[in-house]
């Protein structure tokens, strides 16, 4: 009897807690669509998320951060953020959380304690919202479209106008690009809607106008007669990789800033979080986001060396196979990649290794690389046997990469996983760059070997996205 007692107490409590959750996510949408302010729990996205999802990233949270956060304890926080005249930000709930519990005196009153942990937020400097142009519209063009839309909110940020593509635009494109945008093998369904505007020749995205531009060249657009103006014009195409190449944007009309989703040569090759404070917008028009690996891996490879020191080391990153890869045998211009992607694992070259110094010069010559292909679509990892300058164990380097992913500049950059079954399709859809392994690491004396897990689609889009807001100028204040 005592039994049948206790489960029917675990239904009404679970019941209640289910019902804070949706409330907890109805605060969530109401602050993002009404105020443009977006929480973050641990820096995962909340907005639109669904109940089950919600109460997983606090499972992982009391476990990150060894405090019993609650829904409640959530809840109450996002009450006390409704109540408070704020401008568009970025504030990371679990933080602040967490935060009250390592100050119970001080957080009794919710509503005050938020105050004086957002003080600095309230003084934040207006920003203006930046018209976005996609030159190519391929993997990573289409999964920051969808970034770019979903995210719109009020449109105070970035705002998608068009999208150049080559080719003739009809009905049938447009019908072929919208479902290319509305489902994904990999990612699956777009949340949101996607209708063709045959007459305009545009994607009308959640509601929005977005054009499709046909050009060949950069210099035969003129944006202006869309509209848009002082536009930063994301090349997702690869096919200009330097900086007169690039700079072939910047004599189109209504542009003003290119970013490039690729390595370039003569330009900043950014890795968001580690070196892209070296660079003013005001004075730097073109920028590279880099590769997928060099954003995967530098963030760790900072906190390692600014704490223990690197001699050397060696970098393997086991990489999906991608759409430059050979569905079946046949000629590459690359040895190996010609061989079929889906059934071979390929041996290639990568240049991430050499990458890195670009944004941590000390490790200028000291890091060398190589890539294996292997049948997955999507979701890779890199290796890296580093010598450290100083003896360490595998406690020391857990616990130093779990600070950074708490607190510091890299928090988007370093998730800290603590997932002992952890494989590459449970990555798939992860926001940050790199996601540490910290079940995986293995350390002998001065030798160290680690794991960085990272969604080479969607994680790297992610930081053209931080990266982009920092060229346009339309970061929101972020509490992290």
């Amino acid at each position: 009897m005592s039994a049948t007692i206790n489960y029917n107490e675990e239904v009404l409590t679970q019941a209640q807690i289910r019902r804070e959750t949706v409330q907890f996510i109805t605060i969530v949408n109401d602050l993002w669509y009404d105020k443009s302010i977006e929480l973050v729990f641990f820096r995962n996205p909340l907005v639109d998320k669904r109940a089950s999802e919600v109460l997983n990233l606090l499972e992982y949270a009391r476990e990150f951060v060894s405090k019993p956060i609650t829904i409640k304890d959530a809840l109450e926080i996002a009450k006390a953020i409704q109540q408070i005249d704020l401008p568009a930000a970025k504030l990371d709930i679990g933080k602040l959380a967490y935060e009250c519990y390592l100050s119970v005196s001080n957080c009794d009153d919710k509503v005050a304690f938020v105050k004086k942990q957002l003080q600095n937020v309230q003084e934040a400097a207006p920003i203006h919202p930046k018209d976005v142009v996609l030159y190519g519209f391929g993997r990573i063009g289409r999964l920051l479209a969808r970034e770019l839309m979903s995210k719109m909110g009020k449109g105070s940020q970035l705002r998608l106008r068009a999208i150049v593509t080559r080719g003739e635009i009809n009905a049938t494109v447009l019908a072929k690009r919208a479902s290319l945008l509305q489902i994904d093998s990999v990612h699956g369904d777009f949340l949101g809607t996607v209708q063709i505007d045959v007459e305009n020749k545009a994607l009308i995205i959640n509601g929005t106008t977005v054009y499709l531009i046909s050009a060949n060249k950069p210099e035969d657009i003129d944006y202006t007669k869309y509209g848009i103006n002082n536009a930063l014009i994301i090349d997702n195409t690869g096919a200009f990789r330097d900086d007169k190449e690039l700079a072939r944007h910047l004599t189109s009309k209504g542009a003003s800033k290119v970013l490039l989703t690729a390595p370039a040569k003569g330009v900043p090759n950014i890795v968001h979080g580690v070196n892209h404070k070296n660079y003013n917008p005001d004075t730097v028009s073109i920028f590279s986001a880099a590769s997928c690996t060099t954003n995967a891996i530098t963030p760790v490879l900072k906190v390692l060396e600014d704490n223990f020191g690197i001699k050397k080391g060696h970098l393997e990153t086991i990489h999906a196979y991608t759409n430059d890869q050979n569905l079946v045998d046949n000629m590459h211009s690359k040895y190996r990649r010609g061989r079929a992607a889906a059934l071979n694992m390929v041996i290639t070259e990568t240049g991430a290794g050499a990458a890195v110094s670009k944004a941590i010069p000390a490790l200028e010559g000291k890091l060398t690389s190589n890539a294996i292909r292997v049948p997955v679509p999507n979701g890779s990892l890199a290796i890296l046997n580093l010598q450290l300058r100083t003896s360490v164990s595998t406690k020391n380097i857990n616990d130093i990469i779990k600070q950074h992913a708490l607190e510091g500049d890299l928090v988007e950059q370093i998730k800290y996983s603590l997932n002992s079954e952890l494989v590459s399709s449970d990555i798939i859809g992860a926001t940050a760059p790199s996601i540490f392994d910290s079940k995986a690491t293995i350390t002998d004396k001065e030798t160290i070997v680690i794991y960085i897990w990272y969604d080479n689609e969607y994680g790297y889009s992610h930081q053209v996205m931080r990266l982009a807001k920092h060229i346009a100028k339309v970061r929101r204040f972020t509490y992290y």
